[in-house]
Protein backbone atom coordinates (compact mmCIF):
# COMPACT_ATOMS: atom_id res chain seq x y z
CA UNK A 1 0.00 0.00 0.00
CA UNK A 2 1.39 3.29 -0.94
CA UNK A 3 1.64 6.20 0.90
CA UNK A 4 -0.95 8.01 -0.90
CA UNK A 5 -3.71 5.13 -0.51
CA UNK A 6 -2.77 5.19 3.11
CA UNK A 7 -3.37 8.55 3.79
CA UNK A 8 -7.24 8.20 1.72
CA UNK A 9 -7.80 5.24 3.81
CA UNK A 10 -6.59 6.85 7.13
CA UNK A 11 -9.17 9.85 6.23
CA UNK A 12 -11.90 7.95 5.40
CA UNK A 13 -11.65 5.94 9.15
CA UNK A 14 -12.02 9.24 10.33
CA UNK A 15 -14.85 10.27 8.30
CA UNK A 16 -16.36 6.93 9.26
CA UNK A 17 -15.59 7.35 12.95
CA UNK A 18 -16.97 11.40 13.40
CA UNK A 19 -19.85 10.63 11.21
CA UNK A 20 -20.96 7.76 13.99
CA UNK A 21 -20.16 10.17 17.17
CA UNK A 22 -22.72 12.68 15.28
CA UNK A 23 -24.98 10.35 14.68
CA UNK A 24 -24.77 8.69 18.31
CA UNK A 25 -27.96 9.63 20.22
CA UNK A 26 -27.26 11.76 23.19
CA UNK A 27 -29.65 10.34 25.80
CA UNK A 28 -29.06 6.73 26.30
CA UNK A 29 -31.75 4.32 27.69
CA UNK A 30 -32.62 1.24 29.37
CA UNK A 31 -35.62 -0.67 28.90
CA UNK A 32 -36.01 -2.81 32.34
CA UNK A 33 -38.84 -5.84 32.36
CA UNK A 34 -40.07 -7.06 35.51
CA UNK A 35 -43.08 -9.81 36.76
CA UNK A 36 -44.81 -6.60 37.50
CA UNK A 37 -44.38 -5.12 33.82
CA UNK A 38 -41.88 -2.92 31.72
CA UNK A 39 -40.36 0.07 32.26
CA UNK A 40 -37.70 2.53 30.33
CA UNK A 41 -35.07 5.29 31.92
CA UNK A 42 -33.18 7.66 29.95
CA UNK A 43 -29.39 8.34 31.42
CA UNK A 44 -28.29 11.91 31.59
CA UNK A 45 -25.30 13.04 30.23
CA UNK A 46 -24.37 15.56 33.07
CA UNK A 47 -23.60 12.58 35.48
CA UNK A 48 -20.98 10.48 33.46
CA UNK A 49 -19.73 8.84 36.17
CA UNK A 50 -23.05 6.79 36.92
CA UNK A 51 -24.06 7.12 33.66
CA UNK A 52 -20.81 4.75 32.11
CA UNK A 53 -20.92 2.34 35.66
CA UNK A 54 -24.72 1.86 35.02
CA UNK A 55 -24.38 1.33 31.61
CA UNK A 56 -21.64 -1.16 32.68
CA UNK A 57 -23.58 -2.66 34.97
CA UNK A 58 -26.63 -3.71 32.23
CA UNK A 59 -24.48 -4.55 29.91
CA UNK A 60 -22.78 -7.07 32.12
CA UNK A 61 -26.27 -8.45 33.31
CA UNK A 62 -25.55 -7.65 36.40
CA UNK A 63 -29.56 -6.52 37.00
CA UNK A 64 -30.89 -9.65 35.62
CA UNK A 65 -32.80 -11.82 38.52
CA UNK A 66 -32.27 -9.18 41.12
CA UNK A 67 -35.14 -7.74 43.34
CA UNK A 68 -37.12 -4.92 44.23
CA UNK A 69 -36.19 -5.32 47.48
CA UNK A 70 -37.02 -2.25 49.40
CA UNK A 71 -40.50 -0.52 48.42
CA UNK A 72 -42.18 2.47 50.48
CA UNK A 73 -45.83 3.83 49.35
CA UNK A 74 -45.66 7.45 48.23
CA UNK A 75 -41.58 7.23 48.63
CA UNK A 76 -39.78 5.24 46.21
CA UNK A 77 -38.80 1.56 44.99
CA UNK A 78 -34.96 0.37 45.71
CA UNK A 79 -33.26 -2.36 43.55
CA UNK A 80 -29.98 -3.97 42.93
CA UNK A 81 -30.05 -5.09 46.83
CA UNK A 82 -31.24 -8.83 46.19
CA UNK A 83 -31.82 -11.88 44.42
CA UNK A 84 -35.00 -13.83 43.07
CA UNK A 85 -35.41 -16.43 45.21
CA UNK A 86 -32.93 -15.72 48.07
CA UNK A 87 -29.38 -17.11 48.29
CA UNK A 88 -27.45 -17.59 44.77
CA UNK A 89 -23.96 -17.47 44.20
CA UNK A 90 -24.29 -14.27 42.40
CA UNK A 91 -24.69 -12.60 45.69
CA UNK A 92 -20.89 -12.57 46.17
CA UNK A 93 -20.63 -10.32 43.13
CA UNK A 94 -23.46 -8.27 43.50
CA UNK A 95 -21.78 -7.00 47.23
CA UNK A 96 -18.73 -6.37 45.28
CA UNK A 97 -20.38 -4.18 42.81
CA UNK A 98 -22.46 -2.13 46.00
CA UNK A 99 -18.83 -2.04 47.56
CA UNK A 100 -17.25 -0.20 44.51
CA UNK A 101 -18.97 3.26 44.65
CA UNK A 102 -19.06 6.02 42.52
CA UNK A 103 -18.21 9.57 43.31
CA UNK A 104 -20.83 11.69 44.00
CA UNK A 105 -22.89 13.55 41.04
CA UNK A 106 -24.56 15.84 42.85
CA UNK A 107 -26.38 18.26 40.50
CA UNK A 108 -29.53 20.57 42.73
CA UNK A 109 -31.66 21.93 41.03
CA UNK A 110 -30.73 21.18 37.86
CA UNK A 111 -31.65 17.39 38.53
CA UNK A 112 -33.62 16.70 41.69
CA UNK A 113 -36.33 14.04 42.50
CA UNK A 114 -39.30 14.95 40.65
CA UNK A 115 -41.67 11.90 40.22
CA UNK A 116 -39.87 9.13 38.44
CA UNK A 117 -36.49 10.28 39.14
CA UNK A 118 -33.94 7.61 38.98
CA UNK A 119 -31.13 7.77 42.01
CA UNK A 120 -28.48 5.94 43.15
CA UNK A 121 -28.55 4.53 46.67
CA UNK A 122 -25.55 4.51 49.00
CA UNK A 123 -24.60 4.31 52.73
CA UNK A 124 -25.37 7.41 55.35
CA UNK A 125 -23.50 10.18 55.68
CA UNK A 126 -21.56 8.93 59.35
CA UNK A 127 -19.30 6.69 56.98
CA UNK A 128 -19.54 8.03 54.15
CA UNK A 129 -19.24 11.77 54.43
CA UNK A 130 -19.00 12.38 50.32
CA UNK A 131 -22.03 11.01 49.47
CA UNK A 132 -20.19 8.63 46.86
CA UNK A 133 -22.73 6.22 45.42
CA UNK A 134 -23.60 2.77 45.60
CA UNK A 135 -22.34 0.64 42.74
CA UNK A 136 -25.29 -1.35 41.59
CA UNK A 137 -28.33 -0.34 43.85
CA UNK A 138 -30.65 2.83 42.71
CA UNK A 139 -33.96 4.13 43.47
CA UNK A 140 -37.31 4.99 41.57
CA UNK A 141 -38.91 8.24 43.24
CA UNK A 142 -42.89 8.30 43.76
CA UNK A 143 -43.36 10.66 46.16
CA UNK A 144 -46.48 12.98 46.65
CA UNK A 145 -47.45 16.15 45.95
CA UNK A 146 -47.13 19.32 48.01
CA UNK A 147 -47.99 22.52 48.24
CA UNK A 148 -45.53 25.86 47.89
CA UNK A 149 -46.13 26.63 51.64
CA UNK A 150 -45.03 23.09 52.37
CA UNK A 151 -42.04 23.45 49.93
CA UNK A 152 -40.75 25.69 52.59
CA UNK A 153 -38.77 23.72 55.05
CA UNK A 154 -36.80 22.37 52.14
CA UNK A 155 -35.34 25.84 51.63
CA UNK A 156 -32.35 27.63 52.77
CA UNK A 157 -30.94 30.59 51.96
CA UNK A 158 -27.75 28.69 50.94
CA UNK A 159 -29.85 26.31 48.68
CA UNK A 160 -33.09 28.34 47.73
CA UNK A 161 -35.54 26.36 45.70
CA UNK A 162 -36.03 28.16 41.80
CA UNK A 163 -39.94 28.33 40.62
CA UNK A 164 -39.42 25.73 38.07
CA UNK A 165 -38.42 23.02 40.48
CA UNK A 166 -41.40 24.34 43.04
CA UNK A 167 -43.85 23.52 40.01
CA UNK A 168 -42.48 20.35 39.68
CA UNK A 169 -43.28 19.61 43.07
CA UNK A 170 -46.10 20.83 43.22
CA UNK A 171 -47.56 19.71 40.04
CA UNK A 172 -46.04 16.40 39.58
CA UNK A 173 -45.07 15.39 43.23
CA UNK A 174 -41.29 14.23 44.16
CA UNK A 175 -39.45 13.83 47.44
CA UNK A 176 -37.62 17.77 48.11
CA UNK A 177 -36.16 16.14 51.24
CA UNK A 178 -33.58 13.95 49.32
CA UNK A 179 -32.29 16.59 46.87
CA UNK A 180 -28.46 17.58 47.94
CA UNK A 181 -28.34 14.19 49.40
CA UNK A 182 -28.14 11.58 46.47
CA UNK A 183 -27.01 11.78 42.83
CA UNK A 184 -30.21 11.98 41.01
CA UNK A 185 -28.89 10.33 37.00
CA UNK A 186 -31.83 8.89 35.11
CA UNK A 187 -35.48 9.99 34.69
CA UNK A 188 -38.66 7.24 33.75
CA UNK A 189 -39.79 8.27 30.12
CA UNK A 190 -42.05 5.06 30.10
CA UNK A 191 -44.18 2.99 32.18
CA UNK A 192 -44.17 4.79 35.01
CA UNK A 193 -47.53 2.84 35.62
CA UNK A 194 -45.49 -0.33 36.61
CA UNK A 195 -43.57 1.63 38.91
CA UNK A 196 -46.93 2.85 40.54
CA UNK A 197 -47.86 -1.39 41.33
CA UNK A 198 -44.13 -1.58 42.20
CA UNK A 199 -44.92 1.15 44.82
CA UNK A 200 -48.36 0.18 45.22
CA UNK A 201 -47.07 -3.57 46.73
CA UNK A 202 -48.04 -5.04 50.22
CA UNK A 203 -44.57 -5.13 52.22
CA UNK A 204 -43.40 -6.20 55.48
CA UNK A 205 -41.74 -4.81 58.46
CA UNK A 206 -38.49 -3.93 56.70
CA UNK A 207 -40.27 -1.99 53.90
CA UNK A 208 -39.49 -5.66 51.74
CA UNK A 209 -42.74 -6.60 49.35
CA UNK A 210 -44.17 -9.95 50.04
CA UNK A 211 -44.68 -10.65 47.27
CA UNK A 212 -41.26 -10.98 45.25
CA UNK A 213 -41.08 -8.38 42.71
CA UNK A 214 -37.78 -9.16 40.28
CA UNK A 215 -35.87 -7.76 37.24
CA UNK A 216 -35.66 -10.33 34.39
CA UNK A 217 -33.74 -8.38 32.10
CA UNK A 218 -31.94 -4.84 31.26
CA UNK A 219 -30.91 -3.83 28.21
CA UNK A 220 -29.29 -0.99 26.54
CA UNK A 221 -32.28 0.18 23.90
CA UNK A 222 -31.84 3.11 21.44
CA UNK A 223 -35.22 4.79 22.40
CA UNK A 224 -37.85 4.79 24.64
Amino acid sequence: MNHRTLFATLFLTLLLALSAAAEEPKSTYVRFKTNKGDFVIELYDETPLHKANFLSRVREGAYDGTTFHRVIRNFMAQAGGGLKGGRDPKGTYIDSLSRATVEAEILYPKLFHKRGAVAAARVGNDINPERRSDGLQFYIVMGQFYLEGELKQFESEERPMPEEVKKAYMTEGGTPHLDGEYTVFGQIVSGMRTIEKICATETDETDKPRKEIYIKSAKVVSRP
